[in-house]
């Protein structure tokens, strides 16, 4: 006589495995191969895209570092070229563990950055256009000369 608990056990029903739908296989493989495609062609027209501001600075340390070590200057002699590089050096030790730790800082900064820009190119459109244009009815731009004649008489 089988066990009550055995008898339950195979009673409930057990779960068969979902068929793999291939249709939706084929289309994600597709979609994920026309991304690489277009990828690549991208990077070959236009090249690597810039990373992260993180990464932007230390290419840029890097590239600095690099750039002064490779200049040969004969008045500043090796004693001012040694002082450059160690500068160099430690300002990128100095900034390397807060790119570590906060990656994603460079790039609000760099974000800031840009709208700031922005606003000053805004501004300084404005104030162009305004200037080329010898707006005579702003009482700011009509200088000490702009007055009425008043007959004193």
């Amino acid at each position: 006589m089988p066990d009550s608990g055995d008898a339950a056990e195979a009673a409930e029903p057990v779960e068969a495995p979902k068929p793999v739908d291939a249709e939706a296989d084929a289309w994600a493989k597709a979609c994920a191969e026309d991304l690489a495609a277009e990828q690549a062609r991208h990077r070959a027209q236009y090249g690597t895209p810039p990373g992260s501001a993180a990464e932007e600075l230390r290419k840029l340390f890097d590239a600095v570092a690099d750039k002064v070590g490779s200049l040969q200057a004969p008045m500043a002699g090796m004693a001012a070229q040694s002082a450059v590089n160690e500068l160099i050096n430690q300002a990128k030790s100095a900034v390397e563990p807060v790119i570590q730790r906060n990656p994603e800082v460079f790039d609000h900064l760099a974000a800031a950055g840009s709208e700031l820009l922005a606003a000053y190119r805004s501004a300084v459109e404005n104030h162009e256009r305004r200037w080329a244009a010898k707006d005579t009815t702003d009482p700011r731009d009509q200088g000490p000369g702009g007055g009425e004649h008043i007959d004193l008489d």
